[in-house]
């Protein structure tokens, strides 16, 4: 009689299924609880899934949790059982991944985002990246108890918003940016017919009068795709008051920037940069995609009359979340904008646990931002901006 080969825990075999049917499924904690009849508190310790599932290939699945990524013990059979949940999981949304197509991104019914790469462009197998997105987003209040940011810096952020201020949020991946785009659109009034423009809807605002926009890939014949600046464009004739852009990569900036320099004040987006002095410099860079041939003194004067704050989110060493700066752009000065910051986030050092440790500051700069927002019937403390560490 045939050797039998050992057999896996109970628990082990628990585990994985849980994973691998959060995996196929994509219904993270509602497929979950109902399927495994189990409680919240007890998958969330079991699982340890925290924003991204990431499967480098099939026997290698990682998770973040705490904003460290993690390897798991969780493994598919072969490359092509991987490839068969790939495969069941864009078949959901409509989309395809094949030889000819190998590269897929999109935004499931749940809201998380898959992006899949298949061989030959994925040496080693195919890989996929599932980046979900909680039921229950976070809150200004989450963000404040974390220690993201202080309260005197989420109400100035909040004082702007109201007063129509146009803010560009900048970060790398992982920063933070929609999560703050999506609190600070807290801040817009109800009564203001709002737009947003994404590549994959991620932004949960709250107003009852929204209307969200999404980007469309070409189809098999190549034709068919719509961009976010057609989606820009378009939006300038549904009457918006505010127009929020997900992340601006491409020509966009360009009608953005139009869009907010001619009456559509108070509008918002974020971009991929390190600082807030390299995120204008790539809003330059975006808006020269567009291919016109615009004077570099012309795009500067363009970007220094329509964004009023860069804030900066930037992940920390040891996975925090921090606003690093708020700075308010003040004009040009010769061929330079000005630029000037207002609060600062100062890294002193880490923590035993490998944590960044640091104090906000206020940097003693008396926006003239404080004017506008008076205008609009709020009155901030003299206070706010006294050189000092904020507690």
């Amino acid at each position: 009689m045939e050797a039998q080969a050992p057999k896996k825990s109970v628990a082990r075999e628990y585990f994985e299924a849980i994973v691998l049917a959060v995996i196929l499924a994509l219904f993270f904690r509602t497929f979950v609880i109902e399927a495994f009849k189990i409680p919240s508190s007890s998958m969330e310790d079991n699982l340890l899934i925290g924003d991204h599932i990431l499967v480098n290939k099939f026997d290698k699945v990682y998770v973040e949790r705490r904003g460290q990524l993690e390897l798991t013990e969780v493994q598919f059979r072969d490359n092509q059982h991987l490839r068969q949940i790939i495969d069941r999981i864009v078949v959901q949304v409509g989309r395809r991944v094949d030889e000819i197509s190998p590269m897929v991104d999109a935004r499931l019914s749940d809201g998380s985002r898959v992006n899949a790469i298949i061989p030959p462009l994925a040496l080693d197998g195919p890989a996929m990246s599932i980046r979900r997105f909680g039921q229950n987003p976070l809150t200004i209040e989450d963000l404040i108890k974390h220690g993201s940011v202080p309260p005197v810096m989420m109400e100035f952020l909040a004082a702007a918003v109201q007063a129509r201020c146009n803010v560009l949020i900048s970060g790398g991946t992982g920063s933070g940016k929609t999560t703050l785009l999506n609190c600070m659109s807290r801040y817009v009034p109800v009564h203001e017919r709002v737009i947003t423009i994404e590549d994959a809807a991620e932004l949960q605002l709250q107003q009852p009068h929204v209307v969200r926009l999404e980007t469309r890939p070409p189809n098999i014949e190549g034709a068919g795709e719509v961009t976010q600046r057609d989606l820009v464009r378009n939006a300038l004739r549904m009457r918006p008051d505010r127009i929020i852009i997900g992340e601006v990569r491409s020509a966009e900036a360009l009608d953005m920037l139009q869009a907010m320099n001619t009456g559509h004040e108070g509008s918002m987006t974020t971009i991929h940069a390190n600082s807030a002095r390299d995120a204008l410099s790539r809003l330059e860079v975006t808006v020269s995609m567009a291919g016109f041939d615009i004077p570099i003194r012309a795009l500067r004067q363009q970007i220094s009359s329509a964004l009023n704050l860069v804030v900066q989110a930037q992940r920390l060493m040891g996975g925090r979340r921090k606003i690093t700066s708020i700075s308010e752009i003040t004009g040009m000065e010769g061929e330079q904008i000005q630029m000037h910051d207002l609060f600062l986030y100062e890294q002193t050092g880490v923590d035993e646990n490998g944590q960044a440790v640091g104090r906000f500051v206020a940097t003693g700069i008396r926006p003239r931002l404080v004017t506008k927002i008076e205008h609009a019937g709020m009155k901030l403390p003299t206070d706010w901006f006294a050189r000092r560490v904020i507690g």
